[in-house]
């Protein structure tokens, strides 16, 4: 990060007068064993933090703790001595491990008490569905005493808002079918009526085709001016598989401020790194090519070795993308590669399946039978074996054909199986997108 909020005496280099530092500091914290482990991610804090950012909370704290009330209580304990918001989310539900009622009771001295209104609630809710509700549903209308409900639509478990000291603690369930509903009313209806419109906003630009390191050297020159601009910006710079992205976030009086200044940044930036920026909207990659090829008139067909059907995948990710995407096969081995796209047996046994005259060739053949406009070739070694000092286990070979203008390109891709597949899939879309901008000119 190349700039953080400071206080109005922070130290030099510190953003100007005019600058509007987030003056509201909150905590999020997520509740769940099942969070400390690698099958289930938090996403929830993402949702809180994006919304929360929108109306001028800084994010300080992020935090997951497991199902372990005394845990819980020390967090919150903490917590609110330390910033101005507390969200919590998780550990609303009927059992014995949902303890984040519990935490706050004993963390803020507020003894639990049941509210038979609520009670009555979870009951008809199980009724409409044909079902009696167990006893053990009783823990979700626990409430600590003083906290004010928030309604939740979606589920047995309501949301509750506690004050402490001035500071608010939101406690809102776990699933996202219920947390981000409650959210959204809480931050419209509570919460945004402190802020003027202030805020931080993001965006984020998209790059592949050159390594992080080169990006970081173009861009840091530019992108180092602008902390100590009207409107502050901070730039992060993430290598992502296959990609480079650059995030930008501007702290702003209001969301047209924002946008005006991290256009202006944007298009500096695109301006230096070229075509190497595929997005600045959102889009991935395989939307971005899918666009040109339908603006185009375009039609595409894809015969994958190594890549086993992935760029075909990621191809028809994309909603609508039957106006532009014909057919794709996956011809794993070189009996394959004769039957099903035309490759001569003894092109194969001339250069080898990973080859540029093989890449070629499947790109050409499943063109001629597809009698598409583009065709693609992939062949490769994924690994972890079959390579060989010449060719070693990453070596991908890839054809890309557009009328009678063809490009290929021998590329050498580092990381398991996996990376060396989606990285193949990611540098195909991208050389197409480039040899259809190459047309514009």
């Amino acid at each position: 990060m190349v700039w953080a909020a400071f206080d109005a005496d922070g130290p030099p280099g510190a953003p100007s007068s005019g600058a509007v530092v987030p003056d509201r500091t909150a905590c999020v914290i997520a509740v769940g064993s099942e969070l400390l482990t690698p099958f289930r991610l938090d996403t929830n804090s993402l949702a809180i933090t994006e919304r929360l950012n929108a109306i001028g909370y800084d994010i300080r704290l992020k935090l997951v703790v497991g199902d372990d009330v005394e845990e819980l209580t020390r967090v919150l304990t903490d917590a609110v001595r330390m910033v101005d918001l507390v969200m919590c989310t998780g550990g609303l539900g009927p059992t014995e491990d949902d303890i984040t009622r519990e935490a706050v009771s004993r963390a803020f001295d507020l003894p639990l008490e049941v509210d038979e209104a609520i009670v009555e609630r979870i009951r008809s809710r199980f009724a409409r569905r044909g079902m009696r509700m167990p006893e053990i549903n009783r823990r979700q209308a626990m409430v600590p005493r003083g906290a004010s409900l928030v309604e939740n639509a979606n589920g047995t478990a309501p949301g509750l808002w506690i004050e402490r000291g001035g500071v608010p603690v939101v406690l809102l369930p776990g699933p996202p079918r219920e947390m981000t509903p409650m959210l959204e009313g809480i931050v419209r209806d509570r919460l945004a009526a402190g802020s003027s419109g202030a805020g931080l906003f993001r965006r984020v630009m998209k790059i592949t085709g050159r390594t992080e390191s080169d990006i970081d050297a173009t861009a840091q020159p530019i992108y180092g001016r602008w902390a100590m601009g009207d409107v502050p910006i901070a730039t992060t710079i993430l290598a992502i598989m296959g990609q480079i992205e650059l995030h930008l976030t501007a702290s702003a009086r209001n969301r047209a401020e924002a946008d005006a200044a991290l256009e202006a940044a944007v298009e500096e930036l695109r301006s230096a790194l070229g075509a190497a920026v595929y997005s600045v909207d959102g889009r991935p990659l395989e939307a971005v090519v899918g666009d040109l090829l339908r603006s185009r008139g375009l039609r595409i067909a894809v015969a994958e070795s190594c890549t086993g059907g992935l760029l075909m995948s990621r191809l028809t990710d994309v909603p609508g993308s039957s106006d532009y995407v014909e057919r794709g096969v996956v011809c794993y081995s070189n009996q394959a590669k004769t039957e099903w796209v035309d490759v001569p047996a003894a092109l194969i046994d001339a250069h080898g399946a990973v080859s540029e005259p093989v890449a070629r060739a499947l790109a050409d053949g499943i063109r001629s039978r597809a009698r598409t406009e583009v065709g693609i070739g992939v062949t490769g070694i994924a690994g972890p074996g079959g390579g060989t000092p010449d060719k070693p286990v990453g070596t991908v070979v890839i054809a890309v054909v557009v009328g009678n203008q063809a490009n290929v390109r021998t590329l050498n891709f580092v990381g398991g199986r996996e990376q060396v597949k989606y990285q193949s899939a990611q540098a195909a879309m991208n050389m197409l997108r480039l040899m259809l901008l190459a047309g514009e000119r």
